[in-house]
């Protein structure tokens, strides 16, 4: 029976914003002890988490194994994380990638968690492990394995369905990281319980029995590191744990307007708050934003990368400075949009913004600034016009309570909003009485956006700074004498003062044109004067300071030679600086050379601060020519060397094309299809058809869901409506045999709609809300009526959909393609339905570059509605939605590409329109040229097609 008019009319469910907060309870104070009583390697008091007693500032990235499948590219990104000065990562692990089926655990292939801890191990970082068994993490089902959406029993409470459901996974995935504890040799310090244990849906409560089995299941599993939980806020969940923490993401999620903050965008109560809640232990904030989620029909990745950028770090980091956060995780610092967040430090690619060498300043500050690590802020929640008199500013006063000597002052703008310039003094409390800085004349200036940590009485191996205005980068003692790295916007007018235990030494310009101007204060103190401008260098006594402006500062790499023994890397002594080059990985030292890794994107000059017993050094195992300063430092000039390289063009292949909708065609069989046939579901949500059409509940959870049905007109249908529901800016289409009746083409934050039906299915809703069934939302067919006149892969599951030529194998290497028409995705086809198209191509990049690469798609607005995935050697690596967007470039890693051999590239086209629809334009092209020394690269199985037995 054909229908020749249907009415399309959609009532359709809009999706809230991700990442939900709701308010929480506290049930009383629960005080950590100092050791777990399991190990007494990872220890901590009320200030910091300490190592073999040895107090540790905890400043690390957010860093996913799962999204980044190339296994051997974990070393590239940590060593570009030990780069910026951060001793640690912190790392979700996705329970619903290791056990795809129940009771089917694999850690084989890109699952395989050892090459990540390996890869950490040698890059000196440690490990917070954060294995679940929910993370939300802005995945499918928060983490959930599909199959748990019809496994009856409520998720995230002690359900006995529940537990039985996570003790497989929790047990094996804490085998892997006990087996990787520092008490083991390993890189894990801390293991996290849960996540986000914070919201309960009404009546239920927090669940103490649910806390205690899962802290049980770590211990027996073997881990005897501290165990820790963050909670969505300072909300006092969870506290039965060793180490308490929290999160906090103030900026919000806004990348369509990424210069606007709010005013009291700062937050300024969690100091008071971890004080009531967890006292005797760090002040630990487990998730600081890093970045931001960017939704379907999003502003895109650059807009959020601007959210979160360089003044929002300068601000928004400095504060969790101001409040004694000895324990900070940012999240993320290497995410990515095909496999995760957005906006990190480093993109995607692998390539580093702008906002990772400003992180580089923080963290190396923090690196040299023990006296943080016994700090408290004396005054937060009363900073307005503290210090300086200026009710536009804030500032917090930071003491060091053990040493009673140094303090740290962290200025900021009351209005977070203001573009505005403040001009201040600073009127301080030192060792020799207060001062009104700057203490020659003029005054300090802070523009909109940005925040300063000053200084008093810091010291920097035998020199102890009185104070200085200009923020301190690092500072290391080589040869009797201490080397001191300060730094300001360009043109900042700033002091710097030194006390000496006797005379007063002469300050000598000895590099840069900058000049300066002195003054004697009481008990031995010089005070200098000056403008940060480029670079200048300035002798005095024993004391080598470098003036700085930001840019010139963004250049300096400090980096430790590793010693000896399997935690080599770790070390933090004797620090070798270096300026010059866009990455400096490592050193390492023998018989007076040093030798560098790094990476170059120029040709470079460079500047070596090290001990005089070095007197020459390599790049990437080139001697470099050296000359010496007057003040006794190395330089050299790198030349860079970056290959031209040819890249195929897309659009002159040879391209193969195959229908992917033969389902609509009546001598198509379904003989092997699953049979929706069950009346009864487990799932909370009551089902409104005969039967169940749940795709959940016959298992499948991801991808592109066909359904197909037979039935005997009776003459009076004349349409057909469904309510379907497929998750965010999904999409459907329908068929009555041959034709085609019509398409939701998706709205992006429509995730249920009614009207008339192949569906998409965009991932199973996150479950935040404990005791709910959030990630139980069905996907698939919940109503439907006709109207009348009155097993796994190489590759993992979430890698394929119910694409009649994904099912087929069609993406794979080695397919014969011999029998299929000519036709290129920029073809297209001319009605609704689906088309499969494939070719090859051969890459010959040669060793010794970092040449990222990305297929890159233009937006069509003839025949708009749309939908495509690209798939490179058979993994799928980019979902293009061309209604909604906003992603067009989607990177593709070295791995996945064969960079020295044969590609293939295959394209799904989905047309949601009766006009049909194809790209305008493909293409393959760099995102960056480096110079790299970087690891090898060794390809991820690109396991060839094989013909698959009892497909349909």
């Amino acid at each position: 029976m054909l229908i020749s008019v249907v009415s399309t009319l959609f009532a359709c469910v809009f999706a809230t914003g991700a990442r939900a907060r709701a308010p929480g309870r506290s049930r009383g104070l629960q005080f950590p002890r100092e050791t777990d009583g399991f190990q007494n390697i990872v220890t901590w008091d009320e200030y910091s988490l300490m190592i073999n007693g040895s107090r540790l500032n905890v400043f690390s990235g957010e860093v996913h194994p799962y999204r980044m499948p190339v296994q051997a590219l974990h070393l590239d990104v940590f060593q570009k994380v030990k780069s910026l000065g951060f001793n640690a990562i912190s790392a979700y692990f996705f329970w619903g990638i290791h056990e795809p089926k129940r009771g089917e655990i694999s850690f084989e292939g890109f699952r395989d968690v050892q090459p990540f801890f390996d890869a950490a191990m040698e890059a000196g970082l440690y490990v917070i492990a954060r294995p679940g068994p929910y993370i939300n993490a802005e995945t499918a089902g928060g983490g959930f394995p599909g199959w748990g959406t019809y496994t009856p029993g409520l998720w995230r409470t002690s359900n006995t369905t529940y537990v039985e459901a996570y003790q497989g996974y929790m047990k094996a995935i804490g085998e892997r990281i006990a087996a990787n504890q520092v008490t083991n040799g390993g890189p894990v310090i801390l293991v996290q319980t849960e996540n986000e244990y914070t919201g309960f849906q009404a009546p239920f409560t927090e669940d103490f029995t649910y806390e205690s089995e899962l802290k049980a299941i770590f211990r027996s599993s073997g881990v005897t590191v501290p165990l820790t939980v963050n909670d969505a806020f300072p909300g006092g969940h969870y506290l039965d744990v060793d180490i308490y923490g929290y999160d906090s993401y103030p900026n919000g999620f806004d990348c369509a307007h990424p210069n606007d903050w709010l005013p009291d965008a700062v937050p300024e109560s969690f100091w008071d708050s971890h004080e009531q809640l967890s006292p005797q232990a760090p002040n630990a904030v487990f998730e600081f934003q890093g970045g931001a989620l960017d939704p379907w029909g999003g502003a895109g990745y650059e807009d959020c990368a601007t959210l979160l950028g360089p003044e929002f770090e300068r601000v928004f980091y400095k504060n969790e400075f101001a409040m004694s956060t000895t324990m900070l995780n940012l999240y993320m610092v290497f995410g990515g949009t095909n496999w995760g967040g957005i906006g990190a430090a480093i993109a995607e690619d692998r390539t580093l913004r702008e906002k990772y060498y400003e992180l580089k300043l923080q963290a190396n500050f923090r690196a040299v600034s023990p006296a943080f690590l016994t700090s408290r802020p004396m005054n937060m929640l009363a900073t307005q016009g503290s210090f300086t008199g200026n009710q536009a500013l804030k500032t917090t006063q930071v003491l060091d309570v053990v040493g009673n000597k140094t303090g740290f002052y962290v200025v900021r703008q009351t209005d977070a909003s203001t573009n505005d310039v403040q001009a201040y003094t600073l009127t301080l409390p030192t060792s020799i009485g207060n001062l009104t800085i700057p203490t020659i004349g003029g005054t300090l200036a802070l523009n909109g956006k940005d925040s300063k940590i000053h200084v008093v009485d810091y010291v920097a191996g035998s020199t102890n700074m009185l104070y200085s205005s200009g923020e301190i980068l690092t500072w290391a003692s080589m040869d009797s004498r201490d080397v001191i790295f300060v730094y300001g916007s360009n043109g900042e007018l700033h002091e710097t003062a030194f006390k000496f235990p006797s005379s007063v030494p002469t300050a000598t310009v000895v590099s840069g044109t900058g000049t300066i101007k002195t003054r004697s204060l009481a008990g031995n103190s010089l005070v200098l004067q000056y403008t940060t401008s480029g670079q200048t260098v300035v002798q005095i006594g024993n004391i080598l300071l470098y003036i700085l402006d930001r840019e010139n500062a963004y250049q300096f790499w400090i980096l430790h030679p590793p010693t000896s023994g399997s935690f080599a890397q770790f070390s933090t002594e004797n620090p070798i600086i270096v300026k010059g080059g866009y990455l400096l990985r490592s050193v390492s030292t023998t018989a007076g050379t040093l030798a560098f890794k790094g990476d170059l994107n120029s040709t470079s000059a460079f500047e070596i601060i090290a001990p005089a017993a070095f007197q020459s050094a390599t790049f990437n195992g080139v001697k470099l020519p050296l000359a010496k300063t007057r003040y006794g430092t190395l330089t050299a000039q790198k030349t860079v060397t970056l290959p031209a390289v040819t890249l195929p063009n897309l659009a002159a292949l040879k391209w193969k094309t195959a229908d992917s909708l033969p389902e609509i065609q009546s001598q198509y069989s379904d003989a092997l299809w699953t049979v929706a046939g069950h009346t009864t579901t487990v799932n909370p949500n009551p089902h409104n058809t005969s039967v169940v059409l749940f795709a959940g509940d016959y298992g499948y959870h991801t991808g592109n869901i066909l359904f197909r049905a037979h039935f005997n007109a009776t003459g009076a249908e004349k349409g057909f409506e469904a309510d379907v529901q497929g998750g965010s800016a999904f999409a459907y289409s329908v068929w009555l045999d041959k034709t085609f009746l019509g398409s939701f083409e998706g709205i992006s934050n429509v995730y249920r709609c009614s009207g008339f039906f192949v569906s998409d299915h965009m991932g199973n809703e996150e479950n935040w809300w404990a005791a709910g069934d959030g990630f139980k939302t069905p996907r698939g067919i919940l109503r439907y009526s006709f109207t009348e006149s009155s097993t796994t892969t190489t590759r993992g599951p979430l890698n394929e959909g119910g694409l009649f030529g994904e099912r087929q194998g069609w993406h794979l290497p080695g397919f014969d393609d011999a029998g299929w028409g000519n036709g290129a995705p920029t073809d297209g086809i001319a009605q609704a339905g689906v088309a499969f198209y494939r070719t090859t191509f051969n890459l010959n990049i040669p060793a010794g570059v970092d040449y990222p690469l990305a297929l890159v798609i233009t937006n069509s607005t003839t025949n708009p509605n749309f939908r495509s995935q690209l798939y490179v050697n058979g993994y799928q690596f980019g979902k293009y939605v061309n209604n909604i967007g906003p992603q067009t470039s989607f990177p593709v890693p070295q791995g996945i590409l064969n960079y020295q051999g044969a590609n293939t590239l295959a394209v799904s086209l989905w047309a949601a329109g009766s006009g049909g629809a194809r790209l305008d334009s493909l293409s393959l092209r760099l995102t960056s040229r480096v110079e790299s020394s970087m690891p090898a690269v060794v390809n991820q199985p690109l396991t060839p097609w094989t013909k698959r037995l009892g497909v349909f």
